[in-house]
């Protein structure tokens, strides 16, 4: 046998070793090692080898004639397949793995790893490549032969994995030599060895998969460079015109074999490098993009291997990280963020024409990997979601922030991409739901199989999708339009719910509103009950305040403008517009009770959106009487906050526009509260004349703020200070006894040295603004009134209206609550029995209450207009005898007691008296006879006005003013009285004829009003 080596191989058996006592070997010897290895029995002894002997055999033919290492090597498979069975056996029967066959062999496979790695220093490009490439392939077959032995983990269990076979000293052995070699190959042919990893990981996938996770982590930055390069190269030399199918297909180790096993090491080293990875990804994407770029620093320095000089593999690389990422999801998430901030104009621009020269169908499969990619991304969708609407949108369109101009191309090609994956998702989305109904059993794989991760990751990011698709701009909002649908469809009720609440939160104007009518048209063939499920979420969020005080206006607004639209589609064509407008309201008016506490809102903006929610929507047919209460209360509450806001507006010269909505829209929520039901009606009734006389609404109408005694209270920088002392609690008259209803009387005029108490000259507000407000109050109180609320109407039927000018009827029975009403508030110790008059002596018994009604009315000049309205709905007036009573009692006091020229220099008390006897002439408690007698009352003397007064009294005590002697006519529609049943009314007529024929000369022209 011929011999041929070099002369390191010469160097190195004849240096002395550690691990060896031969020297070199004769001729003689050397030829009876040869026949001894190759027939296995010893030549001297002629025996057959033993396991160890031939072992060593194989050794020292490796140490002598390097010629042989091949067949030496694949010798010393079954050596250390013997030892890796042993160490495995002595682990499964729990004995010590040091003993037995295994220890008769590791001196062995030690022996092997010393000559191995010393030829490897000595001569690396003679052994390196087939050390590497032999104890890569070693390690696969026993990793894969062995891999279903008990004590084996899982294959997924790498770090097991790992720790069984570095305990192992034959596959220990193994690991060492090959990274020596790949340490020694870097410099050089990094290449060989890397291929060799690469083939066996296809071989031997997964069961190899430890290996390549040591070697990577040993050698992490050669590693991911290397294996991408040579995935890259294996990509082209197999072609790239189906690289699409290998996903949409499967076969993945078919056409391309080693993209599968790149894959797998990328994705060990990813839990410990992705760093690393991330930035060999990008840089292999930014040098494939120009073709006279220079070299990376990380690249191999020889340039007849590194991919970035050969044009093919440059055009290669793009779609060959497309298969990468396609393959591999965390590859692709683990770029995605940064390669979208990669892609400005310039280089996208490099991207068009590095891809313009691929054919049509290689250019259509990569546009179908990208939307395969883009819709199993699970992290970063919503940034490539913005890039692609950025890119795609026409230059025409002013879009926010700096955008520089694209290439029509580029443009063009996002437009496509982007209309693509709309297409795509259309297709899962409604695929996933047309399977799901169509097999009822699912497992939790086929479940999981259906999850679109880009939808899933784009679900929380609802509110920012929909504040892009209200921008409107062209192209872009259809998308995003398009791309809510199947976000909705995709997430059920729960995301169609939160887009069609956005929607309506943020929306601005019809035209944006629009948008959320259009998305439930889409969504109502399958999603039922969505406006209801919208309406409750948006009423939960008020609850929780999650909305701002803008957001909150706009939802309301909203909310209004779609109710008060069904209105305009009655007039119009209706469709499918009018249904949702029907929906919103009906689901709105079962919420009502959640809207009103936003009448009394903080913001006016919001209160005034609320009030406009409000007067627009139905009342349910059915309520809880809690519920209408506190609406009611709220309603009324509101109405005196919105006449106070539009005062202050006008004050100040602003636009009142806005705070006169808000007037109007309050009096119509009252008449439709006031209409709902006779609870309602009395509810509102009832606040509204308490509001009205509470000392913070007393202002608006002109009223003055009276302490319990009736006198106007003084602003705190004029009362004096008198210090904390129970004389001064003694000076408030109403900590005293009360008297009332006796014939003693105490009242506190003021201090003994100090003089009378202080009288406030106290500013009234703009009269006009007092005139309107009291207008307001009387327009919504009338309105109230007219409503058929309690009781329907009389005897069943309610009398048609012969003049349309004339103003409805009151009801009666409302005018009743508002007399019971005024007689608690005025009065508060009035029986509700005390309707007959006594005589005229007789008022000084109550001379306190007497004043202190006076007082009322001085203070608040709202009651001679809400006595006005109880008159007009007769006989309500009766039920304010008490009142009425005590004011004419202090009235005929004063004009007895009063030695002024005429009755026109008491002007308040004139004015009360006229008034006075108007309202009961309106409230027919006095004929008409009577009635008239206010008009003479400017033209005569104090001494005249009270005589003229007390024939009033007269008549009222002796006719008592009862509600029985009122008939109700059919033919008016209203209650009227007959005063003939009354006897003769002459006798009270004689002091005003009397009157009249002294003062012939002023009152000759109102004889004929006073004809019996």
């Amino acid at each position: 046998m011929s011999v041929v080596f070099d002369g390191s191989p010469v160097k190195a058996m004849q240096s002395s070793h550690s691990h060896t006592q031969h020297s070199a070997l004769s001729t003689q010897e050397l030829s009876q090692e040869i026949k001894s290895f190759i027939s296995g029995v010893d030549t001297v002894q002629g025996r057959k080898l033993t396991v160890r002997e031939h072992a060593r055999c194989a050794v020292r033919l490796l140490r002598s004639v390097p010629a042989c290492r091949g067949a030496v090597l694949e010798h010393l498979r079954s050596v250390y397949d013997e030892h890796v069975s042993a160490f495995l056996h002595n682990l499964e029967t729990e004995g010590d793995a040091s003993n037995g066959i295994g220890s008769n062999l590791e001196d062995i496979i030690q022996e092997v790893h010393g000559v191995l790695s010393e030829f490897i220093c000595l001569n690396p490009r003679a052994w390196a490549p087939l050390v590497s490439a032999w104890a890569v392939d070693l390690l696969g077959q026993l990793s894969s032969k062995h891999a279903g032995r008990r004590v084996a983990p899982h294959s997924s269990s790498l770090n097991e994995l790992l720790q069984l076979w570095m305990s192992c000293a034959a596959t220990r052995s193994l690991m060492e030599a090959y990274s020596q070699c790949l340490a020694a190959m870097l410099a050089w042919c990094p290449d060989a060895c890397v291929d060799a990893l690469l083939d066996t990981s296809v071989q031997h996938s997964p069961h190899f998969d430890w290996v390549v996770a040591h070697i990577g982590s040993a050698f992490p930055g050669t590693i991911i460079s290397r294996v991408l390069a040579c995935g890259l190269k294996d990509f082209c030399s197999h072609g790239t015109k189906d690289q699409g199918l290998i996903v949409m297909g499967g076969d993945k180790g078919s056409r391309v074999p080693k993209i599968g096993s790149v894959v797998g090491i990328l994705g060990h080293l990813a839990a410990h490098h992705s760093d690393s990875i991330r930035k060999e990804l990008l840089r292999m994407f930014q040098e494939s993009l120009s073709l006279s770029s220079p070299l990376s620093p990380t690249s191999s320095s020889s340039s007849s291997s590194s991919w970035e000089s050969s044009p093919q593999l440059r055009r290669a690389a793009v779609p060959f990280l497309l298969q990468l990422a396609a393959l591999s999801p965390n590859l692709f998430g683990a770029v995605s963020a940064e390669l979208v901030e990669l892609l400005r104009p310039p280089v996208l621009l490099q991207l068009q024409a590095v891809l313009q020269g691929l054919p049509r169908d290689e250019l259509d499969n990569m546009l179908g990997l990208a939307v395969h990619l883009i819709s199993q991304s699970p992290t970063g969708g919503s940034r490539v979601l913005r890039f692609l609407a950025d890119t795609a949108t026409p230059a025409s369109v002013i879009i926010s922030g700096p955008t520089p101009s694209l290439h029509e191309g580029v443009r063009e090609a996002c437009d496509r991409l982007l209309q693509i994956l709309l297409l795509h998702l259309h297709k899962l989305v409604y695929n996933r739901s047309d399977g799901m109904e169509g097999n009822p059993h699912h497992s939790a794989s086929s479940q999981a199989q259906r999850v679109i991760p880009f939808l899933e990751e784009l679900q929380s990011h609802i509110g920012k999708l929909c504040a892009e698709t209200l921008r409107l701009e062209r192209k872009r909002h259809l998308w995003l339009h398009q791309l809510l649908c199947l976000l909705s469809v995709y997430g059920g009720p729960t995301v169609a719910t939160e887009t069609f609440c956005q929607l309506l939160t943020q929306a601005r104007n019809p035209e944006e509103l629009a948008l959320a009518w259009q998305l439930h048209t889409t969504l109502s063939s399958c999603l039922a009950g969505l406006i209801p499920a919208a309406i409750a979420r948006c009423v939960a969020q008020i609850h929780t305040h999650t909305l701002g005080p803008r957001q909150l206006r706009q939802l309301l607004l909203n909310l209004a403008a779609a109710i008060q639209s069904q209105d305009e589609d009655r007039r119009g064509a209706a469709g499918a517009q009018s249904s949702m407008a029907i929906q919103v309201g009906s689901a709105v008016s079962g919420h009502l009770h959640d809207f009103g506490p936003l009448l009394l809102h903080g913001d006016p903006s919001v209160s005034h959106a609320a009030v406009r929610l409000l007067s627009s929507s139905v009342l349910p047919r059915t309520s809880s009487p809690a519920h209408l209460l506190l609406l009611s209360r709220a309603a009324v509450t509101h109405f005196f906050l919105a006449l106070r806001r539009r005062g202050e507006v006008g004050k100040v010269g602003k636009d009142g526009g806005q705070a006169a909505e808000a007037v109007n829209c309050s009096v119509l929520l009252l008449s439709r509260f006031a209409a709902y039901s006779p609870l309602t009606l009395k509810a509102v009734l009832q606040q509204l004349v308490e509001g009205a006389l509470h000392k913070g609404n007393a202002d608006l109408f002109g009223g003055q703020i009276a302490d319990m005694v009736g006198d106007p209270l003084l602003p705190p920088s004029l009362s004096p200070d008198l210090g904390a002392s129970l004389l001064d609690i003694n000076f408030h008259f109403g900590t005293t006894v009360n008297f009332s209803g006796s014939v003693w009387s105490v009242f506190h005029a003021g201090i003994i040295g100090k003089g009378l108490k202080v009288r406030t000259a106290t500013q009234l507000p703009d009269p006009s603004g007092i005139i309107q407000n009291i207008q307001t109050l009387l327009a919504v109180i009338v309105q109230c009134c007219s409503h058929s609320g309690l009781n329907g109407s009389i005897n069943g039927s309610r009398h048609p209206q012969s003049d349309p000018d004339e103003p409805p009827p009151i009801n009666a029975e409302a005018a009743k609550v508002i007399a019971v009403t005024l007689v608690e508030n005025v009065c508060p110790d009035v029986a509700n029995g005390e309707l007959s008059w006594p005589l005229e002596e007789h008022a000084r018994t109550t001379v306190e209450r007497d004043i202190h009604i006076r007082r009322c009315f001085e203070a608040h000049p709202v009651l001679f207009p809400l006595l006005h309205v109880v008159a007009a709905g007769r006989p309500a007036l009766c039920y304010c005898s008490a009142v009425l009573r005590g004011l004419l009692a202090t009235l005929l006091a004063h004009w007895e007691a009063s030695r002024e020229a005429l009755a026109t220099d008491s002007p308040w008390h004139l004015q009360a008296s006229c008034l006075l006897v108007s309202c009961m002439g309106e409230g027919q408690l006095l004929p008409p006879v009577l009635a008239n007698v206010h008009e003479a009352f400017p033209s005569l003397t104090p001494f005249e006005v009270r005589l003229l007064l007390l024939a009033v009294w007269e008549y009222v005590r002796g006719n008592g003013p009862m509600p029985q002697k009122f008939i109700f006519s059919s033919e008016k529609g209203h209650f009227c009285r007959d005063f003939s049943r009354d006897g003769d009314v002459s006798r009270y007529v004689a002091p005003i004829h009397s009157v009249l024929h002294k003062n012939i000369d002023r009152l000759g022209h109102l004889c004929w009003r006073f004809q019996l």
